[in-house]
């Protein structure tokens, strides 16, 4: 009975004690723009394993068009804050790779780390959740033993590698390397929401590419100010460098049901940002709009008739 008792309380300890270990790491999630069609992505996913078996590793996306540093920050900005606090993203979308580009781990107010090149990634991030300290990575220390000589692989060399040691504890994030100045963080020129008289302007930064939804940055309490309600028709604009590409009147629903099949609506999208769709179509398609800092929105009441 002693015996059984005993065996009993070591293993419900070793469990206490494996939870708690588990507990002390944190997610490690991967963006890139490598695609899944070769080892890029395997190989980031093998330092990490290498670091920490017992990781938890996800995947924000490797689709990322190439070189696409705006769209890069946008997917971090979309996604980041529904990841609990510590939580470690690692970012690849670094055309300067081996360059003389930083490369950072930046740490936001909320407590979640960022790791990759100080090209502009961070924009949004930085902007939205504060940065609360800036560490340049020190690659004396802290790099994939045997990648001296490899210059062009920082994903899977630096990043993958810095990320796994941070996520599971190997390192703190003092340990990274030197402070920088948090607002040297580097950051891309966009057109910011903003509204003049009864006109909103702002710029199309992402399409949902799927569905061919166009979404907005113009937040909900600014297209709020226009005094539009549900069913009142919406004028929006869409222009490329300046240039009007298309016009569309719509109604403002709440959901793509609010309008009959292949009827444009105007909508809130799932981050509280305008967007402008077809329902059951695909808007972007049918105008031709597509998405980045050069593409500009601008949202007015429509005219009365």
């Amino acid at each position: 009975m002693k015996l059984h008792k005993l065996l009993t309380a070591f293993c419900f300890s070793a469990l206490v004690a494996s939870s708690s270990y588990a507990f002390d790491r944190n997610a490690l999630v991967l963006m890139t723009d490598f695609g899944t069609s070769d080892g890029a992505v395997s190989a980031m996913r093998g330092v990490a394993f290498g670091v920490d078996p017992a990781l938890n590793v996800s995947d924000l996306t490797h689709d990322i068009p190439d070189y696409d540093i705006w769209l890069g920050a946008y997917r971090l900005y979309q996604t980041a804050n529904y990841w609990p606090k510590g939580t470690v993203f690692v970012n690849v979308v670094d055309p300067g790779v081996g360059t003389q580009r930083k490369s950072v781990v930046l740490k936001t107010t909320a407590g979640r780390y960022f790791v990759g090149p100080d090209n502009g990634l961070f924009t949004l991030i930085a902007e939205r959740d504060g940065v609360a300290e800036l560490r340049e990575i020190d690659e004396n220390v802290n790099r994939l033993a045997g990648s001296a000589e490899s210059y062009t692989f920082h994903g899977r060399d630096v990043y993958a590698f810095v990320g796994a040691r941070l996520a599971s504890g190997a390192i703190t994030f003092e340990q990274v390397g030197p402070v920088l100045p948090s607002a040297s963080v580097v950051k891309l020129a966009y057109q910011k929401a903003v509204r003049n008289g009864d006109v909103i302007r702002g710029i199309v930064p992402v399409l949902d590419v799927k569905y061919g939804n166009v979404w907005t940055n113009i937040p909900k309490a600014l297209f709020e100010e226009l005094k539009i309600g549900v069913h009142d028709p919406v004028q929006v604009r869409f222009l490329h460098k300046g240039k009007q590409v298309a016009k569309v009147v719509a109604p403002f629903e709440h959901t793509f049901g609010g309008v009959a099949k292949g009827k444009p609506l105007v909508y809130l999208n799932s981050l509280l940002e305008v967007a402008v769709a077809i329902s059951q179509g695909k808007l972007a398609d049918q105008y031709k709009i597509e998405s980045g800092v050069d593409w500009e929105v601008e949202i007015s009441k429509a005219p009365v008739k």
